[in-house]
């Protein structure tokens, strides 16, 4: 699979519609998948929380691995936190530090790194995000290792790899043209043996989830769409988001969308801490 997080849905346009706010009727993917991402447990700005069971304060200190455009660190920045974000691709970073020097409640450092190793001193964190980074990555125990390194005793970890079920379906629908691109997922990461590596790597898991079939499907039908990623109007995708906001909308919605999210998942999500 070509690489998407920095620029897909389940992320730029994340960031997008928590700019504009969410107090319009939703109506489009970025709408419609923030709607449902906050339904999974992503971004309760009432809690201050950036996931279910992980709260981000102003005593936090957070780093946030492979941070790409950044949603989550500005999501801690604006909780008051001190963040350090770090990717391996400098625009990315420079962008987000723009971004952080505008909106961050609190202080901040943007930094270039493959995290091979970290930059960081140990036991720095409180709160150590690393999501879908693990499929890139040469050695994904190695990188688990410098994350448990940093964090302090009892920082809370949220991480998170693509849906094994999910890959092999856009696997399927890919064009060939996307195939030759850079930045490629080097695996694929199956559920258990995701939450091994984070066993072994000395933290306790306190939650393991699933979160996202809307975007499995949306990104299914994307690629048969021959639309541009900026600009991905076409009935197709229309109809499906709607199809999605209607789901929601059911009072069986959230137990229908847990079922669905369960099965074929964007992403499989671990909290864990940190004895």
């Amino acid at each position: 699979m070509p690489h998407r997080d920095s620029h897909s849905p389940t992320a730029d346009v994340v960031r997008d519609t928590l700019e504009s706010g969410s107090g319009k009727e939703a109506h489009g993917p970025s709408d419609v998948g923030l709607r449902d991402a906050k339904r999974g447990g992503w971004y309760d700005e009432k809690t201050g929380e950036l996931f279910r069971g992980m709260p981000i304060g102003s005593q936090d200190v957070v780093v946030d691995v492979g941070c790409g455009a950044g949603v989550n660190s500005v999501f801690c920045a604006r909780q008051g936190a001190h963040v350090h974000a770090i990717d391996r691709e400098p625009q990315l970073i420079r962008e987000l530090r723009a971004r952080l020097s505008i909106e961050g409640g609190g202080t901040h450092v943007a930094l270039v790194s493959d995290a091979n190793p970290l930059p960081l001193e140990d036991g720095i964190a409180t709160r150590v995000i690393c999501t879908e980074v693990l499929q890139h990555v040469d050695e994904p125990q190695q990188m688990l290792a410098e994350l448990v390194r940093i964090g302090g005793s009892g920082a809370i970890y949220l991480l998170s790899v693509p849906g094994a079920l999910q890959e092999g379906l856009q696997e399927k629908v890919l064009p060939p043209a996307y195939r030759k691109l850079p930045g490629g997922a080097l695996r694929v990461i199956g559920r258990d043996e995701f939450a091994q590596w984070v066993t072994a790597a000395g933290l306790v898991v306190v939650e393991h989830t699933s979160n996202g079939f809307f975007w499995s499907m949306w990104w299914a039908l994307f690629w048969g769409c021959n639309v541009e990623l900026y600009d991905p109007a076409h009935p197709v995708l229309d109809h499906w988001t709607a199809a999605w906001q209607a789901l929601l909308d059911m009072p069986q919605g959230q137990q229908l969308k847990r079922q669905l999210d369960d099965f074929m998942p964007i992403s499989e999500i671990i909290v864990a801490r940190k004895p």
